[in-house]
């Protein structure tokens, strides 16, 4: 057993902070990468151009480095003197309100939070991984159904729902599975700009005890335990939404 020195029990808040980011971010993933397949393979060029755009920009830059523009980029483009949209709101209700009634309740300088900042950079950064995963899931759905759901009625949310959505989510979960894997080690980029995530606890308390090797180990199990988890849970839906193809 490793003895933590009493720092077991910020070791658990921080994972369960991680855990926060990584369903969090899973979300906005999975908005944005729906978002991005059905734009790719849109009929409208702008659509799809905007999404490849997206899915090539996002695929190209490091994480980190992306963490780093929007939670320090972020707080400059909010509060520079210049273009800064804080400045921007204080002029404008100073003009507008000469008795200062609305500046008085607006802040001085706005502060991103590190973690809204961390659900948004990895949930922008794996949207445009889910946006290729779900595209081909989509495409390996047979045409003829969806013409033969049309054939029957069915309007083009109802073929959605009940003959695409259930199939591309067969093909699907293969590749979101791996994407989720990687998003939930992804996390401990959060601790880069201050979150407490497990990562950070773990930090702390290896520079306060002088024991790095046991505190990382540690963070190591709990990722592993995480991991493992998922994929139990990942292997259960394949089998589930696969029952009708054995």
């Amino acid at each position: 057993m490793l003895d933590l020195k009493g720092y077991e029990w910020s070791l658990i808040e921080g994972a369960w902070v991680t855990l926060q980011v990584a369903l969090l971010s899973l979300v906005l993933a999975m908005v944005l990468g729906m978002m991005g397949a059905l734009a790719k393979l849109s009929r409208y060029r702008l659509a799809r151009l905007t999404a490849t755009t997206y899915t090539t920009v996002i695929r190209g830059i490091p994480d980190l480095v992306l963490m780093m523009l929007i939670f320090f980029g972020g707080q400059v483009l909010l509060n520079n003197s210049l273009y800064g949209v804080n400045e921007w709101l204080n002029n404008y209700f100073s003009s507008s309100d000469p008795n200062h009634e609305w500046t008085a309740y607006l802040p001085d300088y706005i502060e991103v939070s590190p973690f809204v900042a961390g659900i948004l950079t990895i949930g922008f950064i794996f949207g445009a991984y889910m946006a290729e995963t779900f595209r081909g899931a989509i495409m390996a759905v047979d045409k003829g159904e969806l013409e033969a759901a049309k054939a029957y009625g069915m309007s083009s949310a109802m073929s959605f729902r009940r003959v695409l959505l259930p199939q591309m989510i067969r093909h699907a979960l293969p590749g979101f599975g791996n994407n989720w894997l990687v998003l939930l080690k992804t996390t401990a980029l959060v601790s880069i700009i201050g979150l407490d995530d497990m990562v950070r606890k773990g930090a702390l308390a290896a520079g306060t005890t002088q024991m790095p090797f046991t505190f990382y180990m540690a963070i190591a199990v709990l990722f592993l335990v995480f991991t493992s988890l998922s994929t139990s849970v990942l292997k259960w839906a394949e089998r589930r939404f696969s029952i009708h193809t054995r």
